[in-house]
């Protein structure tokens, strides 16, 4: 997964080429942001999207712009980020944030095999939920035309993580300002039924609501 143009830079002690840190934060975000540039203009769109094996997936509506710039084969960047802490420092600036993020370069390809689609939906609802795909109806023929699914290659991606407290210089170790992380996580909160829930149906306890693992 090591190129030139993922090879990193700034703070390279940071990152990892290593398939399986690249995967962990794939598989635990439910949000990317997909880059790419019309006539010039770059555009980033966040988008929900799933990985199977070492292909990142991504849909939406056929009439989609973004999509169909990548589906004609456009080049794109895939970013994720994961925030796990402030990093609050003694000075200014040495303030920061504790993170895990990846970033993906590639060209997208429209997934045509019903099959290949079928699994690549279903692993995309279960990023909405793990597990969800098995607990709802599936598309019907006439939802699978009007959705396009794309898969990018994981071939040439990097991982970058901040972790620790702030590296303040030493001569303001004895200011008297505090200096430490707040962590930060992501946390379900109570159900919100809708209104049109069907008498009698109840939330499903089972279902799971943290991210799920990776996905071979």
């Amino acid at each position: 997964m090591r190129t030139e143009r993922t090879t990193l830079r700034r703070q390279p002690a940071r990152g990892s080429h290593e398939r399986a840190a690249i995967h962990a934060v794939l598989d635990e975000a439910r949000v990317c942001h997909l880059g790419f540039a019309v006539d010039g203009q770059p555009y980033v769109i966040p988008t929900l999207h799933a990985r199977r094996g070492e292909r990142l997936y991504v849909h939406g509506a056929v009439a989609n712009r973004a999509l169909g710039v990548l589906r004609s084969g456009a080049p794109c960047c895939v970013t994720v980020t994961l925030i796990d802490g402030l990093v609050l420092a003694r000075s200014a600036f040495h303030h920061s944030l504790n993170y895990r993020s990846v970033v993906l370069l590639g060209r997208a390809a429209e997934v045509a095999d019903p099959a290949e689609k079928a699994r690549a939906l279903a692993a995309l609802v279960d990023r909405v939920a793990p597990g969800r795909s098995a607990a709802c109806r599936p598309p019907n023929e006439a939802e699978l035309r009007r959705t396009l699914v794309l898969s990018i290659p994981i071939e040439e991606a990097s991982a970058k993580v901040r972790r620790g407290p702030p590296v303040d210089d030493e001569a303001d170790l004895a200011l008297p300002h505090w200096a430490g992380v707040v962590p930060l996580r992501t946390v379900a909160g109570p159900p919100e039924p809708d209104p049109h829930l069907a008498p009698g149906t109840v939330f499903p306890h089972d279902l799971a609501l943290e991210p799920g693992g990776s996905h071979s």
